[in-house]
């Protein structure tokens, strides 16, 4: 690494977040970054998200015009899904570690992710991921800035899953995906919701119409 480029990575922070926020939308039948949820687009309330958890949010992957409430990193190779995107973010940050979340998990608690990030540095594990009632989830993930060659040479070889992915980097790496139990960080007192939203709904997806009441209901009060 060049003197230029080490203090250029002396001056970013440890760690950035970003958005992933291409999807193509389908069952909301238009694009869900610009959908409302308690009286925000879903896009301003995933970038509070990774504000509230200390990281400088930029977003990824970007199909539509969202320049406007934060830094868009553009996609090199659209249509090849949300492992693209990651790869253009990774391209763009040197941090030692970007936090992905998508754009349809409005219930997602900002304390989580910064419980994922201080796991990822404390155990060293290039990919950090959380798990529901026993089953690992794609997004929130934490990725150490060194799994980019491997995901780049998934993204050629058109392997475009993004969980999938991340197990080839842990192949590579001869290291497991490091899984934290959402319940358990709770439970712990390690990671808690501002409105008391239960565990078991923090990673909530947002994709249909029908979906925008049901994360509605989960909160006590209005998640504004």
């Amino acid at each position: 690494m060049s003197g230029g480029a080490e203090a250029r990575r002396r001056a970013e922070p440890d760690a950035a977040g970003f958005v992933l926020a291409g999807g193509e939308s389908r069952r909301m039948g238009r694009d869900k970054a610009l959908v409302e949820f308690a009286g925000r687009p879903l896009i301003a309330h995933a970038l509070s998200i990774l504000k509230g958890a200390g990281l400088p949010p930029m977003i990824a992957g970007a199909r539509s015009a969202l320049g406007d409430f934060a830094p868009v990193v553009e996609d090199r190779d659209p249509g090849l899904g949300p492992l693209s995107g990651i790869c253009a973010a990774l391209e763009r940050t040197q941090a030692g570690h970007a936090v992905f979340i998508s754009v349809d998990m409005p219930l997602l608690p900002s304390s989580l992710l910064q419980y994922l990030l201080h796991h990822a540095r404390i155990t060293g594990r290039a990919v950090t991921l959380a798990s529901v009632t026993g089953f690992a989830q794609t997004f929130p993930a934490v990725l150490d800035h060194a799994v980019l060659p491997v995901l780049r040479s998934e993204l050629a070889g058109r392997r475009l899953g993004c969980f999938r992915s991340f197990k080839a980097v842990a192949a590579k790496l001869e290291q497991p995906v490091s899984i934290v139990s959402v319940e358990l960080v709770a439970q712990a007192g390690q990671a808690e919701h501002p409105h008391g939203i239960n565990a078991g709904r923090w990673l909530l997806n947002v994709n249909a119409p029908g979906d925008l009441g049901r994360a509605a209901g989960q909160s006590a009060s209005d998640i504004a």
